[in-house]
């Protein structure tokens, strides 16, 4: 009779074992997340002089440092801006009763337009209704 030669399966089976224990080790303290880029705080009371504010107003009128611009030119007019910029960064804020859909929408021309770093102004603005109190 011949004999049938199985293979030993006992060294896998520790050899397993070893590194389902090292993972579950070393999992937990994998970081998670997100990398977030803070704003840097400035040490004196002066701003940014080059700042480039955005705004979309509730009558869906757009400005650029207060100057109005129709949406079908924001994109070029933002191009001629930053493309001799070196530092492509630009805030942008709204009406609060403007629908977040259309501020990504600014955000999606900014890019768009070359900036790389957009920042949305957290501040609660609401214009008053022409012709109001």
């Amino acid at each position: 009779m011949a004999m049938k030669a199985e293979p030993n399966v006992v060294p896998l089976c520790d050899v397993l074992l070893v590194l389902i224990i090292i993972f579950m080790v070393i999992t937990p303290t994998v970081q998670r997340g997100m990398d977030a880029k803070l704003p840097e705080t400035l040490g004196s009371t002066e701003q940014s002089i080059d700042a480039i504010v955005m705004t979309l107003h509730f009558d869906g009128k757009i400005d650029v440092n207060k100057n109005y611009y129709e949406r079908d030119l924001l994109h070029s007019r933002l191009v001629s801006i930053y493309g001799p910029r070196q530092h492509k960064s630009i805030l942008i804020r709204a009406d609060a009763r403007v629908p977040f859909i259309d501020v990504v929408e600014l955000m999606d021309i900014a890019r768009g337009a070359g900036v790389e770093e957009v920042g949305i102004v957290l501040e609660y603005f609401e214009e008053e209704e022409e012709g109001g109190v």
